[in-house]
């Protein structure tokens, strides 16, 4: 089982990791803003993760961390 680590700090809200997860279990929040005002990323089920990365590699701020 995968697990994705999302920088609240950097994350801008651009939504490319959610379009890019092929299981579609990422999501920006409706309640969680970073200091910036943006809302983060968040995987809403951490069990059916793949560990593909897609979603950390199209984060252009490198927000993302992907464990295996």
């Amino acid at each position: 089982m995968a697990k994705i680590t999302v920088d609240e700090n950097v994350c801008k809200g651009c939504g490319l990791c959610a379009d890019a997860c092929p299981k579609k279990i990422i999501k920006l929040s409706d309640s969680k803003f970073n200091k910036k005002g943006y809302p983060v990323a968040e995987m809403t089920d951490e069990s059916s993760c793949i560990g593909c990365a897609f979603c950390a590699t199209m984060c252009p701020d490198t927000a993302i961390t992907v464990e295996r």
